[in-house]
């Protein structure tokens, strides 16, 4: 892909990363294995924010001091509707990321796979070639897994 690679699974404190296989040319963010993503800034948080149940996530939003509020809700059927998560300029100016869930057997977000690169060269379209290796890995590992994807 080009860009640096990671995979986040739900944790105890959210979207947690716990591998990284870093670009050829390495994305300088504070990105290290065992971060925690932020639910609403980043494309990981974003992802999960949408696919897991509402009574795991709204305590971790307050956590975060933040709530699911109008702008969050349409921002989450969004990512319910294509399939992939973006964050472009959120957390870190200069860096945008895009992920895809990976669903096991029971339909359950199990972990992201997280494409994070310069948003200068970062392809952030929802039907473009990095979008398009993202779902398709992910649907992948989710046949994999048992769940029913299409």
């Amino acid at each position: 892909l080009g860009h640096t690679v990671g995979i986040a699974v739900w944790g105890n404190r959210g979207p947690t990363m716990v591998r990284i296989e870093e670009a050829p040319s390495a994305v300088h963010v504070n990105m290290r294995h065992g971060t925690v993503m932020s639910l609403r800034d980043t494309a990981s948080g974003l992802l999960f924010c949408a696919f897991m149940p509402r009574e795991v996530v709204l305590p971790m939003l307050a956590a975060e001091g933040d709530s699911l509020d109008a702008e969050l809700k349409v921002l989450l059927m969004t990512v319910r509707k294509q399939g992939l998560a973006q964050a472009v300029d959120a957390s870190v100016p200069g860096i945008s990321a895009m992920a895809a869930p990976v669903f096991d057997v029971g339909n359950g977000i199990v972990m992201s796979l997280t494409a994070i690169g310069p948003s200068a060269i970062f392809d952030t379209r929802v039907d473009g070639e990095l979008a398009r290796v993202l779902r398709h890995s992910a649907n992948e590992l989710s046949r994999q897994l048992g769940a029913a994807v299409g």
